[in-house]
Formats: C-alpha cells, sequence, structure tokens
C-alpha cells in the first residue's frame, strides 16, 4: 500500500526481557512506512514517548528496549515510538527450564497468532503480533501451567496520524458530537422525552454536559440574583396598649386569653358604657426577605453542583498507566475556575443570608419565574445521565479506520450545521433504554439541513445503500445530496474517508508521478467507480445524479498537496481527494461552501458528460416554440380533432420557421379560469395553404406542462417565440418573454431566494414588449429593481447594486452578498 524501502536488514531487536523463567524477545523495524529509513525517523520523530509496562510473578531480572536516538537497547523504558498500527512484529519467548509455557492475548487473532514450536522439554513461543488498524494500548500475558508469569502492556501508534494531534482530537471529537447531537436532542425535545434518570452519570458524560450548560446555569442563577423571590416576613412585637395597631388573628388570640390586661382608659374603646383599653399586646411588623425555600433550592443547587465538580476534579487528576494527564491538565484547569466561580457567588452577601434547605420543594416559582426555571431546568440536565447504545458506543477505540470513517461523517455535519439550520437527523434515536445511535454500517444515518435564505434542502447521508443499480450496489461512506431552487432533481456528491496514504517516498512510482503524498490511485479509481455506477432510473433510461466523488484521506499539508494532481483534477473532472483531519479542513470546508452556494446551473456546467452529448444540447439548447393564441372554443376543438393548427399569415410572428414545437395560449375574455399555456406538441410538417392565407402545422399528440403558465395582466394577441425551456419552467406568461441571457440568470438568481418571481414588461402584449422593467420576488425580506444596466437588490433596510456584466462573470460572489445582506 505505502511505498517504502523494506528488507530484514532494517528490522532491529526492539525488546528484550530475562527473567528466571524465560527470555522474551520482540523484533521489527522501529519506525513507521512515512519514513524511509531510521534515520530519517530520528530527525523527523515528534517529541512523543511510548507507554511500556513490565509486571509478572517470575523474577525479572532485565528488562531493555531500544531507542531510536542511540541506536541501541537501552534500560530506559521511556523512548520514542516502535510500535505502529499494521506493522508487523516477531515475538520470541524461550524457556530457561523444562515448563509448558503459553501465550494469552485479549484478542483472538493475535492470541492464535503466536504458538508453541519445537519439542519438549524446551518448546519456544512464536508468532508475528501485527496490529491492524488498531492503535492504543495492548497487553499480553506470558502464562506457565495457567499461572501468569509476565504481563506486558506497549502503546501502538497510528502511522498515518500524529498521535497527539491527530488520533486523540479524532477520538475526542467524535465523543463531543455524539454528546452534543445527544444532549441537544433532549433540549429540543425537553417536554416530550426524557433521558434515562441515573444515580450518578459517567463522568464522560458529565464533563461533556458542564462544557456546554455552565454557563447556561450561571447566567440563570445571575438572573435570580438581580430580580430575586422574596416574601414578607411577619414578626410580632410586645408594645403597650396606646401603640397597638390593627390586630391579626394572633394578636387578637393573645389578648382574648388575656383579660386581666384591660384597664379603663379615657382613649380606650367604648365597652357597655365603659372605655377600656389592653396594657400591652402584640403588633404586626412586616419586612421583605429573600430567605425563601426557592432561593434555598438554588443555593442547594449550587453547593450540589460544586461538590460534583470538585469529585470530577479530583477523577481527572489521577494518575495511572492508561491515562494521559497531560491532556487533563487543561480541563482541571477549567474546572477549578468553575468551581470557583461558583464558590464566590456562594460567599457574596445576598447567598450568606439564605439558608440551608431542609425540605422539598413544589413551587411555581420554580417551574414559571425567569431565572428559577432555567436554574432549574438546566441542573436537571446536568444531573441526568444517557444511556448511550448502538455501533457507534460499542466501537473499540483501537480500531483507527473506523473510527476515521465515523469523524469524517460528524465532521463534514458538524461544518453544516455551523453554518445552517438542521431541520431533522436520525443518528440519535430514543428508546425504552435511552439514547440510540444509529450510525454503523448496516444502516444509513442521515442529517438533514435547510439553508436560511434559500431554503434550500441539504442531506448527508452516511452509509447510504443506493439501492438496486444495472450493475451493482454501492455504499460510499458520506453522499452529499444539495436540492437546488427550481430544478425537480438533486445534485449528489460523494466524500468516501480512506484511512491510507502514500507518503511518495523517494524512489517510488508514486513519488515520481505525484512527486507528494497523497490518496492511493486506487482509492481515484474507486471515485470513478461510484460516479459511474450511481445512476437513476427515469423514463426507462437511465440518468447520472452524482456530479463528483471525493477521497477523504488522513493527511495534514494542505498547503503543498494544492499542487497535487489529484486535487487539480477536482477542477477539471470532479474527481480527487481532499487531505481531512482534525487541523486539516480548510480545502474541504471551502469546497462545500461552494457547492452549497452555486446556482444549478453552475454545478450542471462541471459535470462531466458523455461524449456527443454537449453537440445534443447545443441541437436543443434553443428549441423554438410557436406560441398560438387560441380564437374561440370551436378554434380549440378543431385543433384536437384534427391534429392541425392553423394559423394566418398575418397572425405569425417574426422568425417562426425556426420553430420546432407549437403551443396553444387560451385567452382570459374567452376561457375564464381554463385560460393559460398547459399544453404543447412536436411540429412533424407545415402545409401553405393560399386559399386561407396561411399556414396548416400538422402536429404530433399532446404534451401537458408541469405547470400552467397564467397570463397574471399580460397575452398574446396572435402568436409570439420563446423556447421549450422557458416554457417548461415558466409559471406566469411574462416569463417566457426572457430572450437574453442577463435576463436567464438574474431570474435564475432570484428563484434561489423565492419560488414565485413575478416580472413586469413594458407592453401588456408579449409581442409588444421590448424588455423586463421590474422584478418582484414574492418575498418580504427582498425587493429588486432593474434597469438597462444596474440591479439594485434591498432587504432589511441595506442594499447592494451590481451590473448584469457583474451578475454574468460572478453569479456566486453575487448571491454571496444578497445572503450577506440578509443576514
Amino acid at each position: 500500500m505505502d511505498s517504502h524501502p523494506s528488507g530484514a536488514a532494517e528490522e532491529r531487536e526492539l525488546i528484550e526481557i530475562e527473567t528466571d523463567l524465560l527470555s522474551l524477545y520482540i523484533k521489527g523495524k522501529p519506525y513507521h512506512s512515512r519514513y524511509e529509513s531510521l534515520k530519517q525517523y530520528k530527525t523527523i520523530q515528534p517529541h512523543e514517548s511510548m507507554h511500556f509496562s513490565v509486571n509478572g510473578e517470575a523474577s525479572i531480572n532485565s528488562v531493555k528496549i531500544f531507542d531510536v536516538k542511540e541506536e541501541q537497547l537501552t534500560e530506559r523504558t521511556t523512548v520514542p515510538p516502535l510500535f505502529f498500527e499494521n506493522g508487523v512484529y516477531q515475538l520470541v519467548v524461550t524457556p530457561k527450564r523444562d515448563v509448558s509455557l503459553e501465550f494469552d492475548h485479549e484478542h483472538p487473532g493475535l492470541r492464535k497468532a503466536v504458538s508453541k514450536v519445537g519439542k519438549p522439554p524446551y518448546q519456544l513461543l512464536m508468532g508475528n503480533l501485527t496490529f491492524t488498524n488498531e492503535v492504543g494500548y495492548t497487553t499480553f500475558t506470558i502464562l506457565c501451567e495457567g499461572k501468569k508469569q509476565l504481563e506486558i502492556t506497549l502503546e501502538v501508534f497510528p502511522s498515518k496520524l500524529s498521535y497527539k494531534e491527530d488520533y486523540l482530537q479524532l477520538m475526542e471529537e467524535v465523543n463531543e458530537e455524539i454528546y452534543n447531537l445527544s444532549y441537544h436532542f433532549v433540549k429540543r425535545t425537553y417536554l416530550e422525552a426524557t433521558t434515562t434518570q441515573t444515580v450518578d452519570s459517567s463522568w464522560t458524560e458529565f464533563y461533556r454536559l458542564l462544557m456546554g450548560y455552565f454557563n447556561q446555569f450561571v447566567r440563570a442563577v445571575s438572573h435570580v440574583e438581580r430580580q430575586p423571590h422574596h416574601q414578607l416576613k411577619k414578626e410580632h412585637r410586645l408594645v403597650r396598649g396606646d401603640q397597638l395597631k390593627r390586630q391579626d388573628t394572633a394578636g387578637l388570640k393573645y389578648l382574648r386569653k388575656r383579660p386581666d390586661l384591660f384597664v379603663e382608659s379615657a382613649r380606650g374603646v367604648p365597652i357597655y358604657n365603659q372605655k377600656i383599653m389592653p396594657t400591652k399586646g402584640w403588633n404586626v411588623h412586616k419586612e421583605p426577605t429573600y430567605d425563601t425555600l426557592e432561593n434555598r433550592f438554588i443555593k442547594w443547587m449550587m453547593v450540589r453542583l460544586s461538590h460534583r465538580m470538585d469529585s470530577l476534579k479530583r477523577k481527572l487528576e489521577e494518575r495511572s498507566p492508561f491515562s494521559y494527564p497531560q491532556r487533563n491538565e487543561d480541563k482541571v484547569d477549567r474546572i477549578k475556575k468553575m468551581e470557583t466561580s461558583i464558590q464566590a457567588r456562594l460567599d457574596s452577601p445576598f447567598w450568606r443570608g439564605i439558608s440551608k434547605l431542609d425540605r422539598s420543594v413544589m413551587s411555581l416559582v420554580l417551574q414559571m419565574a425567569p431565572g428559577y426555571r432555567d436554574a432549574y431546568q438546566t441542573y436537571l440536565t446536568l444531573s441526568r445521565g444517557l444511556v448511550l447504545h448502538g455501533e457507534l458506543a460499542r466501537m473499540s477505540v483501537k480500531d483507527v479506520a473506523t473510527l476515521y470513517e465515523y469523524w469524517t461523517f460528524l465532521k463534514l455535519g458538524q461544518m453544516l450545521a455551523s453554518k445552517y439550520t438542521m431541520i431533522s437527523q436520525d443518528i440519535i434515536k430514543v428508546n425504552r433504554d435511552g439514547l440510540f445511535i444509529t450510525l454503523n454500517q448496516s444502516k444509513a444515518a442521515k442529517r438533514v439541513f435547510r439553508h436560511p435564505h434559500t431554503n434550500e434542502t441539504i442531506t448527508l447521508y452516511f452509509q447510504n445503500n443506493s439501492g438496486r443499480l444495472p450493475t451493482v450496489r454501492q455504499k460510499p461512506d458520506s453522499m452529499l445530496s444539495i436540492e437546488k431552487a427550481g430544478k425537480d432533481h438533486v445534485y449528489e456528491y460523494v466524500f468516501d474517508a480512506k484511512y491510507r496514504v502514500d507518503f511518495a517516498a523517494e524512489g517510488s512510482y508514486y513519488g515520481r508521478a505525484y512527486g507528494s503524498p497523497g490518496p492511493l490511485e486506487e482509492d481515484i479509481n474507486t471515485m470513478h467507480r461510484y460516479r459511474d455506477a450511481l445512476v437513476q432510473s427515469k423514463d426507462d433510461t437511465y440518468e447520472h445524479n452524482t456530479f463528483g466523488a471525493y477521497v477523504l484521506f488522513p493527511w495534514g499539508d494542505e498547503q503543498e498537496y494544492e499542487n497535487h494532481a489529484f486535487y487539480q483534477s477536482i477542477q477539471k473532472v470532479n474527481i480527487g481527494g481532499f487531505p481531512f483531519l482534525p487541523q486539516s479542513t480548510t480545502l474541504v470546508e471551502r469546497f462545500l461552501d461552494r457547492l452549497i452556494e452555486c446556482s444549478p446551473k453552475q454545478l450542471q456546467e462541471e459535470g462531466i458528460l458523455p461524449k456527443g452529448t454537449i453537440e445534443e444540447w447545443n441541437s436543443r439548447i434553443d428549441e423554438q416554440v410557436l406560441v398560438v393564441k387560441v380564437e374561440s372554443e370551436e378554434h380549440l376543438r378543431n385543433i384536437i380533432q384534427t391534429g392541425y393548427v392553423f394559423v394566418s399569415d398575418a397572425s405569425l410572428c417574426k422568425g417562426w420557421k425556426s420553430a420546432s414545437q407549437i403551443a396553444l395560449y387560451k385567452p382570459k375574455s374567452i376561457f375564464k379560469e381554463e385560460c393559460g399555456i398547459s399544453q404543447y406538441a412536436t411540429l412533424l410538417e407545415m402545409e401553405v395553404e393560399y386559399s386561407r392565407n396561411g399556414i396548416s402545422f400538422r402536429i404530433a399528440s399532446w404534451k401537458r406542462l408541469k405547470h400552467k403558465i397564467k397570463p397574471v395582466g399580460y397575452g398574446i394577441s396572435t402568436s409570439t417565440l420563446t423556447t421549450l425551456t422557458n416554457l417548461k419552467t415558466a409559471k406566469e406568461l411574462p416569463q417566457l418573454y426572457m430572450k437574453n441571457a442577463k435576463e436567464k440568470q438574474l431570474w435564475e438568481l432570484l428563484r434561489r431566494f423565492s419560488k414565485e418571481i413575478r416580472l413586469s414588461l413594458d407592453h401588456k402584449d408579449l409581442r409588444e414588449a421590448g424588455k423586463v422593467t421590474s422584478y418582484y420576488p414574492l418575498s418580504k425580506e427582498l425587493s429588486v429593481e432593474a434597469s438597462a444596466e444596474e440591479v439594485t437588490v434591498s432587504s432589511g433596510g441595506g442594499n447592494i447594486s451590481f451590473t448584469y456584466n457583474q451578475l454574468m462573470r460572478n453569479v456566486n460572489g453575487v448571491f454571496k452578498e444578497i445572503v450577506n445582506l440578509m443576514t
């Protein structure tokens, strides 16, 4: 697959372990296929170190491992990477006593690869360890009579990716996108569906949730602090009788039980010819308090969240041979900042004055009040755990090729979601157990987006099965389907992930032919196969609906690759390859933007056509249609019954001889609701009728248009010429007038923003019209004014102007300007 020098001379002894019971050796190449030699690997090899550990019951006398820097075995266990995916490494274990040794590994393929060689009493263990598309940690064990004697753990590195910069970020982005999709799904269906309530969600889930929802929780708490819920607190104070005010129930009860407090007083209350007054009593004093159950509950949520963040922080700080603490430092710092911000709020005077929660809370304030409602819902989300099932969740992270396929699809979707509105997805589904991931190779998954301004639909498929084809079914990794306004077909593009790259080693065929690393030739040939094989049946014929096919391969140098033949071929034949890694997405993103923003005409022009198609199109592209006015219902019946259309010399428009089709215009004054143009037919022959001063056209069978063309205030006095393309796409009579490329281009551009475009002409009769005076998109967001040379588009108080020449030269640029105007 990859071109590089080979040979046993380059193999080295990589590991040597001596114990009282056995000797173990591993031999192989100490560098991967990207490098031509160990010398080049030493020069370019990044500053990475390989994890290696040895444990055992037997006494370990010595452990030596090959150091590529010193080019010799060393007793240091921290060395640069030695083991790589798809590498082959020979393992030999020799016993020192008359014992039976066994090799054990969790993977059955590796377990069977090592077997006993020779005859007792000194049987060797020998075999080849091959890590096919697998990276990460691997552990194997040497057993003696069923008891573990030696356990070795080593790290396998990817050969086509940078381990720290690419592979780990690949895994992180896949997890992040799946969790983002999951929680986005929960958020959008908060009232209709629920997540699985767990005692304690996994730390990974909690970290993802925390990163996505912490700021939302803090904003909600800030709103509570600005507008806190409060209550009027009653306090009864004992005062003199002359200071008593209106009594509440408690005050009246106090006086009722103490009649001895009442004495005669000139200022007392008259009762039975006496004025009496109590000597003392209770007055009610009311003052606002923020120490409410609702505020106690918000404080409790902050305390609980702070405790969970502290536990998560300690979990990330744990060191183990299978963790990467250097990658956790930034996460720990983020959590510390979050925890500090929560603690600072709890230490503020407002929250210090709030008591500890001592009971359950059921309150409309928590369900409806701004701030309280948001804090409560966000905390519920942070407290829940999603049960994720499916192929992706079960996937071994060691399978880097599968991981790369998944990542490419998810990354393409993420790039689309950042610019277009996602309207549906079936990657995440809900069942009784929780959320189910359907991203696997047995079922097609898709995400559907909508352009915010043109309402055009963009669909991204994963492993979309082509169904029945004349030859063989096809199943590319990712398929992008783009609908364009005004077109009844879609434009499809294949993006196929291939975890393969030719490094263009010096002296190799690939290096001589292409000069720099790139996708394999056989993968480019696969793209040709996809485009040729993916066809659609229509009217007993087959049509290509795939306009381009591209390999996505793991390479990082985008700037150098722009000069590669397989990148430049995209502009020529719409087949080629793109480098695609977490740090190398610019070329793909730029290309996606172009495909989605381009007009249908541009995409159609970029398609590769069978030989002779262009000539055939040229013979049809200006196929002329003679539109004839029907004079009466009797005239129409005669045409249908005889199969002839008679047109007098005086009614024939200029250029009528070029017509190969004929259409009937029924005026509103005669045909009422049935007015307009709804059918056309092919002209078979014509005959001059001198007696009637006209021409009789014999026609084939009538064909109906998909849309009836309505007059909308215009008419045809006798006859006029138009093109077959205009006839099939027009919905209103003025649209038949468009005869030059500039008017058609502007109309097609505006149709991407509005399905209905009305035209105004300088004359009510199409035959007499000289120009289009204005365009009216049926959209509140746009207004268009057109002069002879310039067009002005207005939206939202702003406007842009462009000439027809600018429109013809750069229609995609004008489209983007209008989109920016509407944003």
